[in-house]
């Protein structure tokens, strides 16, 4: 009996190791996060709300990093795109199995939660007013969930990995096109990984109609919130 203690004692480091492989949250607390969105009443045409992972600080890699629903019959990977993001995927045997959402990271590395953005167009090309009432619809989403208290609409950016040679343009009503500077920076306020190349599109900087005209889709467009 003594030796087996004795053994018990020295598997648990080795255990515990295992365990730090990887994250883990509960599917059902994901879920009630992700239902609000769905159960949001007010416009939201505009507005995408995804599953998201992103690192709690920069040493963080996000190379390879996998996000699976493990269930008791189920076991489903969930792609990411280069943001962190996943469609959700809204289960009911998931929900009743009490399922876990799980990472390949040691736990404490990452964060996660919903995460409403604007939607991208295939076409590249976004009306002034368009933009304007995404932002005002993303706005009006965060206060209704108890964020963004105080904070106004100032104009969105858009987001291309760092090597990326798109261009963004703003072509007034009257013909006139203006270039967006590409400059170094998060893809949405408050990440720590910051080298994206991203352009940021100011309302009161610009005319009032117009279009924004991009060359290829960005990874994300972001609600500049002040």
């Amino acid at each position: 009996m003594f030796k087996l203690l004795l053994l018990c004692l020295a598997l648990l480091p080795a255990f515990a190791g295992a365990q730090e492989d990887s994250d883990w949250v509960e599917y059902r607390d994901a879920y009630r996060q992700m239902i609000w969105f769905e159960k949001y009443g007010k416009p939201k045409q505009f507005l995408q709300n995804h599953f998201r992972i992103r690192p709690r600080d920069k040493s963080v890699s996000m190379d390879g990093l996998r996000l699976t629903l493990n269930s008791k019959a189920t076991h489903l990977a969930l792609p990411l795109d280069a943001l962190g993001r996943a469609v959700f995927p809204f289960s009911k045997a998931a929900y009743d199995d009490n399922a876990e959402l799980t990472v390949n990271r040691k736990a404490g590395q990452l964060k996660s939660g919903a995460w409403v953005s604007i939607v991208t167009r295939p076409d590249g090309v976004y009306a002034a007013a368009d933009l304007r009432t995404a932002c005002d619809q993303l706005l009006a989403y965060l206060r209704y969930s108890g964020e963004a208290a105080g904070k106004s609409c100032a104009g969105v950016q858009f987001s291309y990995p760092k090597n990326d040679g798109s261009q963004v343009q703003f072509h007034a009503a009257g013909g006139a096109v203006s270039m967006l500077a590409a400059k170094e920076g998060p893809a949405f306020t408050g990440d720590v990984i910051a080298t994206f190349r991203v352009f940021v599109y100011r309302f009161a900087a610009l005319p009032e109609a117009g279009q924004i005209v991009t060359s290829s889709t960005p990874l994300a467009i972001a609600a500049l919130l002040e």
